[in-house]
């Protein structure tokens, strides 16, 4: 009972050196942050977009705020995503590199308080008969082996964070783990839209590879009857190698189209990170895939700053600022405390009595006279790093306002060719129709129907591709505002607690 009483009041003491320690640490030299200025304009220069309705449809919600689960109203594509959350690998080593990040602010905050611990000795020395002296002191030669024991608590070389220099460094390895938190959480939202333009695309492809299997029957079942009617007499040689021509370039189609649909579905396993499973809801027709079939006006550029990678740039930023703090403090004395309090004595049942209590403290102080140009160097190389920082920063608003910016007029050129092209695909297909009509009284050759079929095939083609590109553009749209990051969805990481 008494080893645990002497041993706790030597942890009382050691606790308060510590503390006075603490207490003597000041501020930080860091500079204070101020945000640089965005050098993008207040208004997207074409069709700003404040906000989009929620999935109930009423409410007016940023679309940094929906999260992809509300963003997105097709089963299928929901499950995929949500399958690409759990599996995908970028994703897993993005989770590791948070952790890594966390992990290296634990160290280097640790330093900011001592690092206690409690040691024990016994030594047994048996001293040289003829070397004229004895190891124990007081003690005769006719002692033949030397006994010591000790026990204490303490810390060793501890820095005293006088002008901040630690406390800097567990400013700038926080911010670099934050960096890591918006890394991770920007290549979620970067990983949703993959997954949906991937969706999309296969879509398209399976569409166009509907249209491709109809046009190979129709065109088959034409060639039958040209061939039919020249083995009558009712038509000539070359009208039937036109209709075989004409059958053989929508059979390619089909081959393409079947590979393109399968490299589509290969692309969509490598993003969601494990096999499609064989029991997902069947999908939705191309473009009921989001709940934004377009936007509405008036969006300020300031919601560019809700995006995770301009978050991330700033946190980098954040970052090379507090480092300068810590190349300035190099210029300055650092403190060092070496503490103990324990317990010695040359005979173990004596060592847990009041006279064998002992203690230690040894102060120290480093000033540096000479470094030859070593810390300036440290400290331009630091604001260096921080304005190229600065420069990354702004470089990062101004890409992601160019992005919001090309999708936006894209979104209005996208509406209206779309529009075009349904009247196209109306048009040609009459001609088509009008096509047949007049070779089939013979007031036409084949060939004009051979062209206005293989104008509305193109045609046809045509518009799917448009409607792929034109919600590709949604989602982008979508992505570029920040969407895609919903805390009710996905847990975020561990973020280290900031000083």
């Amino acid at each position: 009972m008494k080893v645990f009483s002497r041993m706790g009041g030597a942890a009382t003491r050691s606790g308060s050196v510590a503390l006075a320690a603490l207490l003597l640490a000041g501020c930080t030299m860091t500079p204070t942050y101020h945000r640089p200025k965005a050098p993008v304009s207040d208004k997207f220069p074409a069709d700003p977009m404040p906000a989009v309705k929620a999935g109930n449809g009423n409410l007016q919600t940023p679309a940094s705020d929906i999260g992809w689960s509300d963003f997105f109203i097709d089963p299928r594509l929901k499950a995929l995503i949500a399958i690409a959350m759990r599996e995908n690998r970028d994703l897993r080593q993005a989770a590791a590199s948070v952790a890594q990040a966390a992990g290296q602010y634990d160290i280097q905050h640790a330093s900011l308080f001592p690092p206690i611990g409690a040691s024990g000795q016994a030594m047994y020395m048996q001293p040289s008969q003829t070397a004229g002296f004895s190891f124990a002191p007081g003690v005769g030669q006719s002692i033949s082996t030397f006994r010591y024991y000790s026990a204490g608590i303490g810390f060793s070389s501890y820095e005293i964070d006088v002008f901040g220099r630690i406390r800097s460094l567990s400013n700038a390895a926080a911010e670099t783990a934050l960096k890591q938190v918006a890394a991770e959480r920007a290549l979620r939202i970067s990983i949703v839209s993959q997954v949906a333009n991937a969706y999309l695309a296969w879509l398209g492809d399976k569409e166009v590879l509907d249209i491709a299997i109809k046009a190979t029957e129709n065109l088959g079942e034409n060639v039958r009857l040209v061939r039919l009617r020249y083995d009558h007499g009712e038509e000539n040689l070359m009208t039937v190698r036109q209709a075989e021509t004409q059958y053989d370039q929508a059979r390619q189609l089909r081959a393409q189209q079947v590979r393109l649909v399968a490299q589509d579905e290969n692309n969509i396993t490598l993003l969601i990170g494990a096999p499609i499973p064989a029991d997902l809801p069947p999908p939705r027709p191309l473009g009921e895939q989001t709940l934004m079939a377009d936007v509405p006006e008036g969006l300020p550029s300031e919601l560019l700053f809700r995006r995770p990678d301009i978050i991330e740039a700033e946190h980098d930023l954040l970052s090379a600022n507090a480092n300068i703090g810590a190349a300035r403090a190099a210029f300055f004395p650092k403190f060092t405390l070496t503490a103990t309090d324990g317990i010695s004595s040359l005979m173990w049942h004596r060592l847990f009595t009041a006279p064998a209590t002992t203690w230690g403290l040894q102060p120290n102080i480093s000033i540096p006279i000479f470094t030859w140009g070593q810390n300036r160097g440290n400290l331009e190389a630091a604001k260096a790093e921080r304005d190229m920082k600065v420069a990354a920063y702004e470089k990062s608003i101004q890409t992601a306002f160019r992005e919001v910016s090309d999708t936006l007029v894209a979104r209005s050129t996208y509406i209206e060719e779309g529009r075009r092209m349904d009247d196209y695909v109306k048009e040609m297909a009459d001609a088509y129709r009008l096509a047949q009509m007049r070779y089939s009284v013979g007031t036409d050759s084949y060939l004009n129907q051979l062209v206005m079929q293989r104008n509305l095939l193109q045609a046809e083609q045509s518009r799917v591709a448009v409607q792929v590109a034109r919600y590709e553009n949604i989602v982008t749209l979508y992505r570029a505002l920040g969407g895609g990051w919903s805390e009710k969805t996905q847990r975020s990481p561990r973020v280290p607690a900031k000083l």
